[in-house]
């Protein structure tokens, strides 16, 4: 089990993440201040941090700061801000954060930027790191399965080779398939980036999967275009 720590001084809001991420099967520990969040890492770090940047005592830039340079530690840290400027962001990441998310936020978004975050760090589903055993789990959809400790994705039992940032899409959609998926929330949970509306980056990646999947299977349609909005499984 993943343990994430919170440090947000807001309480709806960090009440919120708690209940979204214990009912992921996370374990939750909150910080209501900077120097509270600095008294609880010098105890134990966690395996992840979402960090507010407007906080009390010891404000969110000094936490990355100390995390990074004096703990030395390279816990991913997700910022949660209401500061939307490019150069905020930039900054953040520069010195070392691992992703940033806008205030207001959709709790889905945070709950895969947090999965996506812990994938890259090793992390599997049980909280362990990925050279340990734990159990796999895979997801299906008509002739189409994949594994997400394997990331082998099969068409009617055959595998297909996925680029990683298509097999991310393709993941994140699995996960919910009666959800639909704004480009803009695939582009920033599997680039990590700003999604300024014209990049086709998205489409392409989409479009690829669809033509491998389509090499085996015709006769299924398996992610649909919601015009307008983005794409949901089929």
């Amino acid at each position: 089990m993943s343990r994430i720590l919170v440090i947000e001084d807001d309480e709806d809001i960090n009440r919120l993440l708690c209940r979204i991420l214990k009912k992921e099967g996370y374990e939750v520990t909150s910080a209501y201040s900077g120097t509270e969040a600095k008294l609880r890492l010098e105890q134990e770090v966690p395996d992840l941090i979402l960090l507010d940047l407007m906080l009390p005592g010891m404000k969110g830039e000094e936490i990355t700061e100390y995390i990074r340079n004096e703990r030395k530690s390279n816990v991913p840290i997700i910022i949660l801000s209401a500061k939307t400027a490019m150069e905020n962001k930039v900054e953040l990441i520069t010195m070392g954060a691992d992703d940033y998310i806008t205030k207001p936020f959709e709790p889905q978004e945070v709950l895969l930027r947090v999965m996506a975050a812990l994938r890259r760090a090793g992390m599997t589903e049980s909280g362990k790191q990925g050279n340990e055993k734990t159990p796999e789990r895979e997801f299906t959809y008509k002739n189409l399965s994949l594994n997400s400790v394997s990331r082998r994705v099969t068409v009617k039992e055959k595998e297909i080779s996925l680029t990683p940032h298509e097999y991310e899409i393709l993941f994140i959609l699995l996960q919910q398939p009666q959800k639909v998926f704004s480009r803009d929330t695939l582009y920033e949970t599997v680039w990590n980036n700003g999604y300024f509306g014209e990049d086709n980056t998205v489409n392409v990646h989409v479009s690829n999967i669809r033509k491998k999947i389509a090499a085996i299977d015709k006769e299924e349609e398996y992610i649909k275009t919601v015009w307008g909005i983005g794409f949901k499984m089929a």
